[in-house]
């Protein structure tokens, strides 16, 4: 069964939620009061992630403060393994 989590407190304790979804946990992300999104832990979406390059998100350009005081860089860390 999926927790269910805004994205708001999504944001604010991404790190955390990240390490949880790792360990086995399920995520549904509601975004405006609807939900938006799954988080799984990779095994689980039945796909392996592609080359980074390819990936849109990572070294996106800051989209303003992040609430737990982490830059970009730190939040690539946590979520691909590597710091840019």
């Amino acid at each position: 069964m999926d927790r269910i989590i805004n994205a708001k407190d999504l944001r604010a304790s991404l790190p955390e939620i990240v390490r949880r979804v790792r360990r086995g946990e399920r995520f549904t992300v509601l975004y405006r009061s609807r939900p938006a999104f799954r988080m799984v832990p990779v095994d689980e979406a039945g796909a392996a992630p592609g080359p980074l390059d390819a990936d849109p998100l990572f070294r996106a350009p800051a989209l303003g403060r992040s609430r737990d005081g982490l830059t970009a860089a730190d939040h690539d860390q946590v979520l691909y393994g590597v710091r840019r």
